[in-house]
């Protein structure tokens, strides 16, 4: 069972995820729009979570918060992304 206390962990963690996490700045046309679309997802999937977060679903806003991490994990492997300094 998801608390909502675990829950609120979880997004302070994926809010500084994307506060300290930025695209490359040398990225092709073609790397480009993949990164944007990674850190869009994450970005909704974040509002999605918190969405479900008010509607008491805290599993469910939990699994999107996974997807969340999933999409910025994917940029930084694919290294269009990289941690701010």
């Amino acid at each position: 069972m998801v608390t909502k206390e675990r829950l609120d962990k979880e997004f302070a963690r994926i809010k500084e995820a994307l506060e300290e996490t930025e695209m490359r700045d040398d990225l092709d046309e073609s790397q480009l729009r993949g990164a944007v679309e990674c850190l869009d997802t994450a970005t909704r999937y974040t509002k999605d979570a918190e969405y479900f977060a008010e509607k008491g679903d805290f599993a469910t806003a939990f699994g999107a918060l996974n997807y969340a991490f999933g999409f910025i994990d994917a940029g930084l492997r694919l290294q269009v992304f990289v941690k701010k300094q």
